[in-house]
């Protein structure tokens, strides 16, 4: 890859990202802060607590530059807006400016948001599990609403195939392991597109698109969905398998307390429970081919020491044989 100034600057986007950019950024729409500043776990973005003189501390998070459009970010937004009119405990961004949930400083967008405390959920217990069935049945029917269009979808040829292609294109395997990947991911790519076919036509809607327990926030209230900034349109399920843990007896089990409370308020997708292995397998084949993207931003070295090595690459080959034998199983449910 060149190392000219045009492709350090989109590897290392955060470069000029300072305490006082973020401050002066603040200041821009009418904010001022008390000089605390905290960083908060993630890579993709940078966001911060920070203090404010009047009023309790709050959250910025500023956009990776060229993740998305604004376009795509307002749709986040607007169906977060959309949420909290319903009533969903999410976390939606502040109106500052005229309005506006999305600004810039100097090159960066961010978004301003109240800080929500919380812990993560027990989802071991069936109450808890039904109650997140209720609420992720009420958030998709404000999702199915309207259908995003600067956003991409959640399908096999951006989560499955582009992964890895790039993963063989631009030589991120070690020679000796390249071939053992091509032919498992090939068939791991079949696997699911069959999976697909068999349950056929769904509904894709608007999703959290990343719905597993640590975006969720639990006070005595209950809980809060944070995190929007991989929603995506797909298929219900994918909001509901992130919250299985266990073995097949017990996910089964805890699908099974999702699915009670989900009805209440939705259709339960019954028909797409034989796409949980699927996503999943797309999901592990997603996540290798971001940690590559993102290698040259300086914080993925950091956090991710064991990434890029031989034995990284020889345990994903493995989860992806993993997969495929998953998927060859029945579901969950019989449909």
């Amino acid at each position: 890859m060149s190392d000219h100034p045009a492709s350090l600057s989109a590897a290392r986007p955060f470069t000029t990202l300072s305490p006082d950019c973020l401050w002066n950024a603040l200041d821009s729409v009418g904010l001022c802060g008390d000089g605390r500043l905290q960083a908060l776990n993630s890579y993709e973005n940078r966001v911060y607590q920070v203090g404010m003189e009047n009023g309790p501390p709050l959250v910025v998070k500023v956009y990776r530059p060229t993740r998305w459009c604004d376009a795509a970010i307002l749709e986040e937004h607007q169906f977060l807006f959309e949420l909290e009119a319903a009533e969903l405990p999410v976390v939606p961004p502040l109106r500052l400016c005229g309005d506006r949930s999305l600004h810039q400083y100097q090159g960066f967008r961010f978004a301003v948001f109240p800080r929500q405390g919380g812990r993560v959920p027990e989802l071991n217990d069936s109450s808890t599990l039904e109650w997140m069935g209720r609420l992720l049945g009420r958030l998709h029917g404000v999702g199915a609403t309207a259908r995003y269009r600067a956003r991409p979808a959640l399908d096999i040829d951006g989560f499955g195939q582009e992964s890895r292609d790039y993963l063989l294109n631009d030589g991120w395997l070690p020679a000796e392991l390249a071939p053992a990947y091509r032919s498992i991911a090939d068939q791991a790519l079949d696997r699911i597109r069959r999976s697909f076919d068999r349950a056929g036509d769904y509904r894709p809607l608007r999703l959290h698109g990343d719905c597993y327990p640590g975006n969720l926030l639990w006070t005595d209230d209950g809980p809060h969905f944070v995190d929007f900034d991989d929603s995506r349109t797909g298929p219900a399920i994918q909001d509901l398998w992130m919250l299985l843990a266990g073995d097949r007896q017990e996910r089964g089990i805890q699908l099974t307390d999702l699915a009670a409370g989900y009805e209440c308020f939705s259709d339960f997708p019954v028909q797409q429970i034989q796409l949980i292995e699927p996503l999943r397998c797309l999901r592990i084949m997603h996540y290798a081919a971001w940690l590559a993207r993102r290698w040259q931003d300086p914080a993925f070295p950091m956090a991710f020491p064991w990434f890029n090595t031989p034995s990284y690459w020889s345990e994903h080959i493995n989860s992806l044989r993993e997969q495929v034998a998953a998927m060859d199983e029945p579901p969950l449910w019989s449909t």
